[in-house]
Formats: C-alpha cells, sequence, structure tokens
C-alpha cells in the first residue's frame, strides 16, 4: 500500500471490487450485502481510512466549510471575530477555512479565489485597508456563493453586513474629551477610503459642532495605521504652535505608543493631552496611564456575522439585511483632566 491518505480506490485495489461497490459498502447501500459491507469496513479501519470531505460534500453540492477573510490575524480584534464567528459555525456543524489579506487588495483577491476553489458554501469577508475596486467580488456573486461583509465594509454593495455603529462610538469618545474640558480634539483617523474611517470622522466632527467647537484642519490626520509613522505624527502635533489638548486615536496600540513617545518629551496625560483610543485591547488597562479605549463587541460581530451567513446558505431568498452592534467607552485615567 502506497504512503499518504488512504483513498477508495486503495481499498478496492486491495479488496479486488469496484470502487463503486465499495464506496456502497462505506455507506452501508442496500444493494451490498452485509459480508461484502463487513470486509470493506474492517479493512478500512485497519487502514485508517478517512473520507475526503470535499469529494463527500462535492457530491452532495455542499462541503461544509464556511470562510472568513480579515486584514490581520494577528490583530486581537480580528481574533475576537473569529473566534465569535469558528463558535457559531462549529456549533451548526461547519468548519471554517481562514485567510488573511495583509491589508493587501492583491493579496485578497488571491483570497477570493481560494475561497472559490475550495468550494465553500459561503464566506464573510472584513475589507483589507486598501481596497478601493470592489470588482474581484465579482466572483463571489458569479459563483452563486452567500457573502456577508463585517466591520469593514462598503455600503454599495448590495450585500448583509454586520457593523459597529462607528458614528456613534466615535461621538461619544470625543463627547467625552470635550467634557473633561478639552477644547482643541485632534482626531488620527484610518484611510479615508473605509467605510468605518468615514463614519467615526463623522461623529468627531458633529460632536465638536453640537457643543460649539470648531474644527481645526491642523488636527485631523489621516493614517495607514502603519508603526512607523506613530513618532513622525507624534512630532508633527509636538511641532504645532497651538497644540491639541486631547485626541481620539485610530487604535490602542497608535495611541500607547503616541503616549509613550510624548511622555519622553515631558507631555503630561491627561493634564496637557489627554487621550482616547479604539479597541479596549488588554494592555490599555496596564500602561500608564491606563488608556480610555472604545469597546467594541469583537466577538459578538463574528457571532452575528456567522448566524447571518448560516441564514443566506439555509435560505437563497433571504433578502440583504444590516445589523448594527453598540459599543461602549470604558474611561481610564488617560482622559481624566478633572478630579485627577
Amino acid at each position: 500500500m502506497k504512503k499518504g491518505r488512504v483513498t477508495i480506490k486503495d481499498l478496492a485495489r486491495q479488496l479486488d471490487m469496484s470502487t463503486s461497490t465499495v464506496s456502497r459498502a462505506l455507506t452501508d447501500h442496500s444493494d451490498v450485502s452485509s459480508e461484502t459491507r463487513k470486509k470493506v469496513k474492517d479493512l478500512a479501519e485497519s487502514l485508517d481510512y478517512q473520507p475526503d470531505p470535499i469529494a463527500v460534500g462535492l457530491r452532495r453540492n455542499e462541503t461544509g466549510i464556511i470562510g472568513i477573510i480579515v486584514p490581520q490575524i494577528v490583530n486581537r480584534f480580528f481574533s475576537k471575530c473569529i473566534s465569535g464567528f469558528q463558535e457559531v459555525a462549529h456549533a451548526s456543524g461547519y468548519k471554517v477555512m481562514i485567510t488573511q489579506s495583509a491589508e493587501s487588495q492583491e493579496m485578497e483577491k488571491e483570497n477570493i479565489t481560494t475561497m472559490i476553489n475550495s468550494r465553500v458554501d459561503g464566506l464573510v469577508v472584513a475589507l483589507s485597508r486598501q481596497t478601493s475596486n470592489l470588482s474581484h467580488f465579482g466572483k463571489i456573486f458569479t459563483a452563486d456563493i452567500p457573502i456577508v461583509f463585517f466591520d469593514r465594509v462598503d455600503e454599495s454593495l448590495n450585500t448583509s453586513r454586520v457593523i459597529i455603529d462607528d458614528y456613534d462610538a466615535s461621538y461619544n469618545a470625543v463627547k467625552h474629551l470635550i467634557e473633561q474640558g478639552c477644547r482643541k480634539i485632534a482626531h488620527i483617523s484610518g484611510p479615508i477610503n473605509l467605510e468605518i474611517s468615514k463614519k467615526r470622522l463623522a461623529g468627531y466632527k458633529d460632536a465638536l459642532n453640537d457643543h460649539q467647537l470648531t474644527m481645526d484642519e491642523n488636527y485631523l490626520v489621516f493614517s495607514e495605521n502603519q508603526t512607523d509613522q506613530v513618532k513622525n505624527i507624534t512630532d508633527y502635533y509636538l511641532g504645532l504652535t497651538n497644540r491639541p489638548d486631547g485626541i481620539f486615536v485610530i487604535n490602542d496600540a497608535f495611541a500607547i505608543e503616541m503616549v509613550y513617545h510624548l511622555k519622553r518629551e515631558k507631555i503630561r496625560i491627561p493634564e496637557d493631552i489627554a487621550f482616547v483610543g479604539f479597541n479596549n485591547e488588554i494592555v490599555s488597562e496596564f500602561v500608564d496611564p491606563p488608556l480610555t479605549s472604545v469597546d467594541s463587541p469583537a466577538n459578538q460581530l463574528g457571532e452575528e456575522a456567522a448566524r447571518l451567513l448560516l441564514s443566506h446558505i439555509n435560505d437563497a431568498e433571504l433578502k440583504p439585511e444590516v445589523k448594527v452592534l453598540k459599543s461602549k467607552l470604558v474611561i481610564r485615567k488617560s482622559s481624566l483632566k478633572k478630579g485627577i
């Protein structure tokens, strides 16, 4: 017997039977005698034969596999989304194929091709930060594969999506800084092509406007969220004649590094500049000072995306649906100018 995965052909060859007879015996088909079924199953067990789930799925026109594409697996937010997604998928009898775009549109295209070639029954996607052209998703629609977008979405696509209320989260974060006495509030935003960046920017602007504060364009920075940008952006704010007294930042990692650089320049946090981050990373509670942050329900986001996808798999006529989840602001010392 050759090395590697044992196939039905291997069993048939050793038993001197046809592959169709072996296949029917393994599935207890009534036209195969009990004696033959026993011979086939005994050999299959002795050789540790395992059916190929892809091949079985193709015969049934399904694979029992659903896919998820995220920008970065190492990102704790997306890791929690994956955990929630996988928990719901597993409970429903599905296996999960996970790929990452590494924030690249080209890699995202390759991931789409991989998912199609793997015959996934459905797909959940969070767009990469580089994605500006959505034409590669046309292959998914052509293949008639149900798809749900989550977190990073494009509203021009008529598909189901699960999102966080980024506008509300941003508005409340900036409102908190205003309530702490900040009047010169900066915002470090993500790439403007992303819907989440647009929504957070809108929340930032409206919070200022509703509290009779004028937005200073010098305080608004768009970042690709690259770690090598943090020091440059910190130096940029330090170089302003009228420095900000509060900053709402794209994510916690960015905020924590910026606080580090500012403290090296003897800037007091929050007395001189108050900070609010996003995603409420574990480390945010333990840095000095502990970081105020928007806590996004990442695990729930993955769960809801999975449930919505399964609904589409089970009902091809289901119309696109949008689910919006709320976040909450976890207040810590980095933003508390009053009463510190």
